[in-house]
């Protein structure tokens, strides 16, 4: 109707080319918020995939970390599953410490908080697993989470990455929201058979089977090992106790 207002009162104007820029001036401001890609890399700071009843979304996941007693707090209407998906992420990351190059005990002097704003709207699901344990990874080893991935996929406590629904819907709202990178479960890997060319042209897809290769896609950098110490006095003590036996022996 808008259009047709125009034309009437400007006779001169014999045609309107509706355009992006003034398509907001012709159906008023924009009703509906989408996900859209972080601008930058950031420590703790993950893009997920989540499916919902009106389509796919990009969901954000944040993880800080402050000294503490090993307390874990969750916010943001988390689910109980999604919370479970949590505590096996925790799990995963204390199972790996080493090779993330974290102590064992990182967890017991540090207090780890997890929020997937707004926070009015509930949320939950297992496919937001591999997320929750890079944001942990990323906030405890200060390594940032590249902006251009997200992510989607269960967790079980052995790392291994099992698949999720609605992934049509998911990489769609991937595609709308600028992100390049898409990490699934190596077995959705069939079920790309159902998205657009067009779509998928745009998309470099990433199939994984374990949370290890998640992290080497993710982090800007792969952590480094802690060193192995060596076992202190070991060939001494070994020695010492041949020795004591040879003392015992009665020689002929």
């Amino acid at each position: 109707r808008k259009v047709v207002k125009d034309v009437l009162m400007n006779p001169s104007d014999k045609k309107v080319v509706v355009t992006p820029k003034n398509l907001e001036k012709y159906l008023g401001v924009i009703r509906f918020r989408y996900g859209k890609a972080e601008d930058n890399d950031q420590v703790g700071q993950v893009t997920g995939l989540a499916w919902t009843e009106v389509g796919g979304e990009l969901l954000s996941i944040e993880a800080a970390v402050m000294p503490g007693k090993g307390k874990q707090t969750f916010t943001g209407q988390l689910g109980d599953v999604m919370q479970e998906s949590i505590y096996a992420a925790m799990t995963v990351v204390r199972s790996r410490a080493a090779s993330l190059g974290l102590e064992n005990d990182f967890y017991e002097n540090k207090d780890i908080h997890i929020h997937v704003p707004e926070g009015a709207t509930p949320k939950d699901g297992p496919s937001a697993g591999i997320g929750m344990c890079t944001a942990i990874v990323s906030t405890m080893t200060g390594i940032p989470v590249k902006s251009s991935v997200a992510m989607t996929g269960e967790i079980t406590l052995r790392g291994e990455v099992l698949p999720i629904g609605g992934l049509k819907e998911k990489l769609l709202a991937a595609h709308r929201g600028g992100i390049e990178t898409i990490i699934i479960p190596h077995e959705n890997e069939k079920d790309l058979a159902d998205i657009p060319k067009t779509v998928l042209d745009k998309l470099e897809i990433k199939p994984v089977q374990w949370i290890d290769d998640v992290l080497a896609i993710a982090l800007q950098t792969v952590p480094t090992p802690l060193e192995k110490k060596a076992k202190s006095g070991a060939g001494s003590s070994a020695k010492s106790k041949k020795s004591k036996k040879d003392d015992n022996l009665r020689h002929h």
